[in-house]
């Protein structure tokens, strides 16, 4: 059953803009495209500035700094934030960030490496070792502000950026503290798609067909897009795309699909530069999650805590459940009542922002 459910998710994900279907982007969508917009609603009680600052291999990384105002002249504890995987810091992040800035935070929303506003010479490659870097790099710049106490610098971190976000704390101890929202492991993901439902053979296609692509991108000068999750259909054949979501919502969509459908390709979430929005990454963006394990040192986080948030309903709530189970110290997992992987996105009825702030302010003294 759980193989089936794989097989569905992922092959929905991957439909290409049939001419069947209904699009849900409206007209005033389509408009903003081409147009920089944030998905939501700066929160009065914060400023917002855009910044830049460079990671450790040199690539400069975009950010936006949330600083709740009239804040005196107290240092105040500070929280890094990004995600979701393949989202922009105008999306999901930045709402987390302007939130929790209201509540006495600051707070640095950011495009990891090659996506966004962020530079990168390749675009739409996703890196775990360097997506892992940009926390580090974040925490650097936010901790050499006058207006925050570096002893006091915490995570928080949406869909896949979260497994990100935990390595990151495995090797970097001036992260005190880590929350996940819709927590995904993008290593294992990719590497044994759903429920781990990859055969041994079908770990071996995939691996055969990105080396494959590489000859063809070498040949070519350039780098193609093609789906980060690689399915199989019920015949055990491969299925290749060039777009992670499509251009319209077919007929009795599978949920999961319908879920990411209304938040990243309608008014709801859609962002120009979001690569979930509009296109996929690079073909062979893959390899390196199948050579790079993220947890695999989790137990380095020792007695920082950790809180794990997951939708009752979400088809990656077992990410959340699992690591739970690996993390030896401080450890909380909320599961929303209801809620499924993308309402955690941005629906603030469900996000336990109050949870959040309490469980940052307890962990950050």
């Amino acid at each position: 059953m759980m193989k089936k459910l794989s097989i569905l998710i992922t092959a929905s994900l991957m439909l290409l803009g049939q001419s069947y279907g209904q699009t849900l982007l409206t007209q005033n969508q389509k408009e903003m495209e081409n147009q920089e917009h944030y998905t939501f609603q700066l929160s009065d009680k914060v400023d917002r500035t855009e910044i830049t600052f460079k990671n450790c291999y040199g690539i400069m990384v975009s950010g936006d700094l949330y600083t709740p105002k009239n804040k005196g002249n107290e240092k105040l504890p500070a929280l890094v934030l990004s995600g979701p995987f393949g989202a922009v810091k105008e999306q999901s992040s930045g709402l987390y960030a302007s939130e929790l800035a209201s509540r006495g935070f600051v707070t640095l929303a950011f495009d990891p490496s090659f996506t966004g506003e962020s530079g990168g010479e390749v675009r739409g490659v996703a890196s775990p070792d360097i997506f892992t870097e940009d926390f580090s790099a974040a925490v650097d710049y936010i901790g050499l502000l006058p207006s925050v106490d570096r002893n006091r610098i915490g995570l928080m971190a949406i869909c896949g950026l979260s497994g990100m976000a935990l390595t990151a704390a495995t090797s970097d101890s001036r992260i005190k503290a880590v929350a996940t929202a819709s927590m995904y492991d993008m290593s294992r993901s990719i590497s044994r798609s759903h429920q781990d439902s990859y055969t041994q053979e079908q770990r071996q296609k995939v691996v055969d067909y990105l080396s494959q692509q590489r000859w063809k991108d070498a040949e070519n000068g350039n780098y193609a897009v093609g789906l980060h999750e690689v399915p199989f259909d019920e015949g055990g054949n491969m299925i290749k795309g060039t777009r992670i979501l499509p251009e319209t919502l077919p007929a009795n969509p599978d949920p999961v699909l319908a879920s990411f459908f209304d938040y990243y390709r309608t008014a709801r979430g859609f962002h120009s530069r979001s690569i979930n929005s509009t296109t996929a990454w690079t073909a062979t963006t893959p390899m390196s999650f199948f050579s790079f394990p993220m947890h695999a040192n989790i137990e380095m986080i020792g007695a920082r805590a950790v809180m794990l948030i997951a939708g009752e309903n979400a088809h990656s709530r077992y990410y959340s459940e699992d690591v739970y189970k690996m993390i030896s110290g401080p450890k909380e997992l909320v599961i929303i009542p209801g809620a499924d992987h993308v309402d955690l996105y941005d629906k603030k009825d469900k996000i336990p922002f109050d949870r959040l702030e309490t469980f940052f302010k307890d962990n950050l003294k």
